[in-house]
């Protein structure tokens, strides 16, 4: 089923690209200088290809939410590494052991040859 609403939504996709790419452009960013004389006028009414465009783009997002919907229901609780059988590293850390005090001191010099050379 999910594989289905994606093919949809791709195609919708790419038709709103279509769409879009065809109408004819009204001039002027953002819709700023659009060339009426009358700037009162209003809105014109809406073409078949801005109709067109409403209706694929309400689509498109149906299918998105669609899409999200699917995911979500679907994803589990446990990690994609625990599903693969990889061994994961334990959840909390655990307090390393002090060593011993007598360990930590360096080993006496037994051996003259890592005493310094005397001085001159």
């Amino acid at each position: 089923m999910q594989n289905v609403v994606l093919i949809v939504h791709l195609l919708l996709a790419l038709s709103l690209i279509g769409v879009v790419l065809v109408q004819r452009s009204e001039g002027g960013g953002l819709g700023i200088g659009g060339g009426d004389a009358n700037p009162s006028a209003g809105r014109p009414p809406l073409t078949a290809m801005a109709k067109l465009t409403w209706a694929l783009a309400i689509a498109f997002i149906a299918t998105s939410l669609t899409l999200t919907i699917m995911a979500a229901q679907q994803s589990a609780t446990t990690s994609v590494l625990d599903r693969l059988g990889v061994p994961t590293a334990p959840s909390a850390p655990t307090q390393p052991e002090l060593p011993a005090t007598d360990t930590l001191l360096p080993p006496p010099a037994a051996d003259d040859t890592l005493a310094p050379p005397p001085a001159d």
